[in-house]
């Protein structure tokens, strides 16, 4: 089954509910069991338990965080999403708002297989020391 842009805003609207869930195994689940997940070109993970624990960590410093689906692209197995991420810091009290995109590749039963991802760190720290 291919994604239509229909199903594709489905899929990351479902993504960014289960961020806004603060469930990080919920966050976890939507990628398959053979995966790779990387942020800024970083270190891929490969494992649920390994984004379990990122989104984990993010869930703990933004009590309350809201992931917001901006725009959808879709194409065969492939989709770009760019998102918006809100949430106030637990420690600095600063409400930190910041986007980004992933490009997904998913499988048959429409799970990321590779996620591929993006945001500015420099602004994402700024506004949580500035």
């Amino acid at each position: 089954m291919f994604p239509t842009v229909e199903i594709a805003r489905k899929l990351a609207n479902a993504h960014c509910a289960a961020w806004t869930s603060s469930s990080a195994s919920k966050v976890a689940e939507r990628y398959s069991e053979q995966t790779s997940f990387a942020m800024n070109g970083g270190e891929p993970m490969t494992t649920r338990a390994e984004i379990a624990e990122m989104a984990g960590g993010f869930i703990a410093d933004f009590p309350g965080l809201t992931l917001k689906c901006d725009t959808v692209l879709a194409a065969d197995h492939h989709i770009v999403y760019a998102w918006t991420f809100e949430g106030r810091h637990k420690d600095s009290g600063k409400l930190v708002s910041f986007s980004g995109w992933e490009e997904w590749d998913l499988d048959d039963d429409l799970q990321v297989t590779k996620s591929l991802g993006w945001y500015d760190v420099d602004d994402y720290n700024q506004q949580i020391d500035g």
